[in-house]
């Protein structure tokens, strides 16, 4: 892996380009959406919050159809027409002016979202050699972050103006960024779709491989982080301490440039499934020690909880990029070749579920609980981390068993600690 914080050349700085072309226009997006459709369509924020939560429900049972139509038809060009069709359906945000037609768009938007992550995941499987996976999509994760803090700032010009056409302005910005990265995708080398026995494949699919299912369950509870991000951290600090309220965007801040400066060092040390298991006990250890710390943060004056809040952040986005690190290769590794779409796809749900549930489970637990909230909500972390362990020998146990002689394993066995 390389030193630079730049991808080497060729289809890994292409995948890292159209990352960073639609990130731009989502932070945008993310800033502004929820005072656009209240503001300016003029729904209510309940009917908001509503249609959203359905929409992104619907997305993430397509998410596993989509990728495996990229695995039967080709993931780039699979890749590409999801890319056009989120395109198509944040346009067509422009020109919704009722609850009904919101919804229908949100659904579509999060449904092209989720399939379009299936597909890329698979066309980076592709065209990448599997030790180098994790370490691309630490680029990537950066790359992200980049984007996003240059597409909240765009956003957050758009709210300063207020108007009407600063808002549309927004979402004209990201339709287009999708645009460019579907553009920039076709200049990837195309993938070979699955074999013709993967076509005739049907029924659970991936639900049947229980093992990969546990991990993707286990994977999900770990990122009850996201949601402890943007809820339950500022919740915490405006409810329950005396810390200013701005520190919400300070601890913002810090954790996505750490994680835009960090995370390829991180994932550097994740090259297989021993290495992958112990990044994400780590991560366990070193969350629950940031729970600990946020914690301590009640019932103190407002400078003590600002230094207390600052060090809880700094453990929670260490072990945010320790987790992401080894879940990224546990992911790749754990998923059969020829069938890498529909995984991805199945364990991209993970996002949607921990972002749908997560705000009621950290809203009773930290708000309702508190302290004790708090150490449960970080035992709860350390034992799914310590779990990973079992889950993966049990993978790749449950692979050896199930390969046939005559038929290459579906996953390559590798001892886990």
């Amino acid at each position: 892996m390389t030193n630079s914080l730049v991808p080497p050349a060729g289809p890994q700085r292409v995948l890292a380009l159209a990352q960073l072309a639609n990130s731009i226009g989502d932070g945008a997006y993310y800033v502004t959406s929820a005072l656009y459709f209240t503001h300016v369509v003029g729904l209510a924020p309940g009917r908001v919050g509503l249609g959203l939560t359905v929409a992104w429900a619907v997305g993430s049972l397509v998410g596993v159809p989509l990728g495996r139509l990229a695995d039967r038809r080709g993931p780039r060009g699979t890749a590409v027409l999801l890319a056009l069709a989120t395109a198509a359906a944040v346009a067509s945000f422009l020109v919704v002016r009722g609850f009904l037609p919101f919804v229908l768009a949100a659904c579509a938007y999060a449904s092209a979202q989720s399939g379009l992550a299936a597909a890329r995941q698979a066309l980076l499987a592709g065209l990448v050699p599997a030790g180098e996976r994790t370490g691309l999509l630490a680029h990537l994760q950066s790359t992200l972050n980049a984007g996003l803090a240059v597409g909240a700032g765009l956003g957050g010009l758009a709210l300063h103006a207020g108007t009407r056409a600063a808002y549309l302005g927004v979402f004209a910005l990201d339709a287009v960024s999708f645009l460019l990265c579907a553009a920039l995708m076709l200049r990837l080398p195309s993938v070979a779709p699955a074999s013709a026995v993967v076509r005739r494949s049907h029924g659970l699919g991936v639900l049947r491989d229980r093992p990969y299912v546990l991990i993707t369950f286990l994977n999900t509870v770990l990122l009850l982080r996201m949601p402890l991000l943007s809820l339950g951290i500022p919740l915490w600090i405006t409810e329950r301490t005396e810390a200013p309220a701005w520190l919400v965007s300070a601890l913002f801040v810090l954790n996505t440039g750490a994680v835009m400066v960090f995370q390829v060092r991180m994932a550097r040390g994740v090259t297989g499934l021993v290495s992958a298991t112990r990044a994400i006990r780590r991560s366990g250890l070193v969350m629950l020690a940031s729970c600990a710390v946020f914690a301590l943060s009640s019932g103190v004056s407002p400078m003590v909880a600002v230094g207390v809040l600052v060090a809880g952040a700094v453990l929670q986005v260490v072990a945010e990029m320790q987790q992401s690190a080894g879940s990224w290769q546990l992911a790749f590794d754990l998923a059969p070749a020829d069938r890498m779409g529909e995984y991805q796809g199945f364990f991209g749900t993970g996002v949607t579920v921990a972002r749908t549930m997560g705000p009621l489970v950290l809203t009773a637990l930290l708000v309702g609980w508190g302290t004790p909230g708090w150490l449960l909500l970080g035992g709860v972390m350390l034992a799914a981390s310590y779990a990973m362990g079992p889950a993966t020998r049990w993978a790749t146990v449950t692979a050896t068993a199930t390969a046939g002689p005559s038929k290459e394993p579906v996953r390559q066995p590798v001892p886990v600690n």
